[in-house]
């Protein structure tokens, strides 16, 4: 009999692996400079939201195991229409916004070690630099991160452990106290950044076909990773805003992490998790792009994405060259935590309707409805939020956000018109649907 790929423990590595990435590198200091303090509440918050999501995608995923994830459940729950096309373009669009956040991030890390974090022109030339770098690695076909990424998250892990571990005890109470703290709105504002650090545990839900015994380690693991990152992003919050100024929190907001380590280990600690930031942005570029472009090849090899997509450069796709063309404009014209925004609300319109739409399934899945319901509510009250602070903050940010939903519906409008194509179900459980497709390929109807 072949052995699964993924047990308990594997999926759990995976998905802490998948969460403990650059997110929290540069979601600390940007949640921080609109929270405070409070920004340790919003981790457990953004936290339970993430546990209650994870439930939900735990119980589609055994009715409908799929490597297609999220794609998959929106095509089960809302049918071959519009809106679930739409949706599927959107969760491509909304990868390569992560994506770009990422590139940025990395930008912003690699300009500290000329003193230049500030600095667009450095910050925006490292970005490309990264991106283009790894582009052309996934167009020869080499995997040289992927195959050390098990490394890469325990080098992570251990850095954050580390960090952790030595500045609590340097932590000064006083900066941590209520008198410290922002009103008590700016918590859920804050939220949805802070969620752009949890999103990699839906990866866990794309093992399902290669799990042992799915039906009882799919909602082990999502529990299990997702608990054990709440309590090391809580912890770290508190080491971070413990030991920093809000003022300095605000200062280097899009390196705060590293500058956290200053107090305790000086310069070679502030190098030191800077260093680690780039190697967590290489690893999660690497990986990202190599997702992004074999998800739309998979889509356009099922006739559901353009051909362009399909054709082959050297060992990988056109796919590739596109998706890192469209990722060039917005490292350029946007701010980091416009981009970390922008994905975040995105990815949490997403969640929502993929939890909003389970209740069309929940018979099949028997899930508890009261679980479902919190987690769209979570979802979209967070976006919500993130859209009320941004709308002050950052005006341009909701109508990116809105750009992104249209612009979604049109791809969606011009595939359908240009080449008939349809995000079809690949699961199939009513018997009329199976009639029916089986007599749509024996019969091309």
């Amino acid at each position: 009999m072949h052995k699964k790929a993924f047990g308990l423990w594997s999926a759990v590595f995976l998905g802490i692996g998948s969460m403990v990435g650059i997110g929290i590198f540069i979601v600390i200091g940007e949640a921080g400079a609109i929270a405070g303090n409070l920004v340790i509440y919003t981790f457990i918050l953004g936290g339970l939201i993430a546990l209650l999501a994870g439930y939900s995608l735990a119980k589609l995923a055994i009715v409908y195991p799929s490597r297609g994830g999220v794609i998959e459940y929106l095509v089960q729950e809302y049918g071959e229409g519009f809106f679930s096309g739409s949706a599927g373009v959107l969760f491509y669009l909304a990868q390569l916004i992560g994506l770009a956040a990422v590139c940025k991030s990395f930008g912003t890390y690699a300009a500290t070690y000329l003193n230049a974090a500030s600095d667009p022109f450095w910050i925006d030339l490292f970005a490309l630099g990264v991106l283009a770098f790894f582009t052309l690695i996934n167009l020869i076909g080499a995997t040289i991160v992927a195959k050390s990424e098990n490394i890469i998250v325990i080098i992570k892990l251990a850095a954050l452990i580390l960090f952790v571990g030595a500045a609590l005890p340097y932590i000064d109470p006083a900066r941590l106290q209520a008198s410290a703290s922002p009103a008590l709105i700016n918590l859920f504002y804050a939220l949805g950044l802070v969620f752009f650090a949890y999103q990699g545990f839906s990866l866990i839900a794309n093992t399902v076909e290669d799990m042992e015994n799915p039906s009882k380690n799919i909602l082990r693991a999502m529990m299990i990773a997702i608990s054990f990152v709440v309590v090391l992003y809580v912890a770290t919050a508190v080491a971070v805003l413990g030991n920093l100024p809000l003022s300095e929190v605000i200062r280097a907001k899009d390196y705060a992490l590293a500058e956290a380590a200053k107090p305790i280990f000086g310069e070679i600690g502030f190098r030191i998790m800077a260093a680690v930031a780039l190697i967590s942005a290489m690893s999660a570029i690497n990986a990202t792009l190599y997702a992004a472009t074999q998800i739309s090849y998979d889509l356009a090899r099922k006739g559901e994405l353009p051909k362009i997509y399909e054709y082959n450069v050297f060992r990988s796709t056109e796919g590739l060259i596109v998706s890192a063309l469209l990722i060039v404009p917005m490292i350029l014209f946007l701010q980091l935590d416009q981009i970390a925004t922008i994905a975040s609300i995105v990815i949490l319109f997403i969640q929502g309707f993929v939890h909003l739409g389970h209740f069309f399934k929940i018979k099949r899945t028997g899930a508890n409805p009261f679980l479902v319901a919190l987690a769209a509510i979570g979802a979209f009250g967070a976006a919500i939020m993130a859209l009320l602070y941004t709308s002050k903050s950052m005006p341009s940010v909701s109508w990116y956000v809105a750009g992104a939903f249209f612009g979604a519906y049109l791809i969606e409008i011009v595939l359908r018109l240009g080449t008939q194509r349809i995000v079809r179900k690949h699961i199939l459980w009513d018997a009329k649907e199976i009639e029916k497709r089986l007599s749509q390929i024996l019969y091309k109807k």
